[in-house]
C-alpha cells in the first residue's frame, strides 16, 4: 500500500510501517526508513537510480531524502498533539558529489512545538563523508474532519 495516503495511527508507527507507507517518490527513489523517533530520524538512499548526467547523486535527489526524514520526525512529533505536518521550507547546501553506494540521511530538530518544527538534516556517503546539509520547517495544522 506504498501509493496510499498513510492513515492517522493510534500509536507511533514502526520502522515497517513507516516504510510501507513511504509515498511513490520515496518508494521509486529507494529510500529506506531505518530509525525513526521525533527526536532522530535516520534513512537511506541508494546513489544508482538518482544520478543526474554526470553521474553524481542528483542535488534534488538529495533534497528529497532530506525532506522525506525531516517530514517523518515532524509528523511523528505532531501526531500526539492531534495534528498532521505539512511541510513550509526546506533549503540546502550540497558540499561534496556521491558517486556510488548509498547517501544517509539524519534529521534531528532544532525545534519541536506546537505550530512549526525544524529539522538539522546531514546527510553522509558511505565513508562518513558529509555531502548535504538541509533543513526543513514545517507547519503543524489540526487534523482535517474524518482522519
Amino acid at each position: 500500500m506504498t501509493d496510499a495516503t498513510m492513515p492517522v495511527p493510534s500509536h507511533a508507527p514502526t520502522v515497517e510501517e513507516l516504510n510501507s507507507y513511504r509515498g511513490a517518490l520515496p518508494e521509486r527513489m529507494g529510500i529506506e526508513v531505518l530509525e525513526a523517533v521525533p527526536e532522530r530520524v535516520r534513512a537511506r538512499m541508494p546513489v544508482e537510480g538518482n544520478t543526474q548526467p554526470y553521474g553524481i547523486l542528483h542535488g534534488g535527489a538529495s533534497v528529497v531524502l532530506a525532506e522525506t526524514v525531516g517530514s517523518i520526525g515532524s509528523a511523528l512529533h505532531a501526531g500526539p498533539l492531534g495534528k498532521i505536518s505539512v511541510g513550509l521550507d526546506i533549503n540546502a547546501t550540497h558540499h561534496r558529489a556521491a558517486r556510488s553506494g548509498w547517501v544517509t540521511a539524519t534529521a534531528v530538530p532544532v525545534t519541536l512545538g506546537g505550530t512549526v518544527t525544524c529539522y538539522d538534516v546531514t546527510l553522509t556517503d558511505d565513508e562518513g563523508r558529509r555531502t548535504c546539509t538541509a533543513r526543513i520547517t514545517c507547519l503543524l495544522r489540526d487534523l482535517p474532519p474524518g482522519a
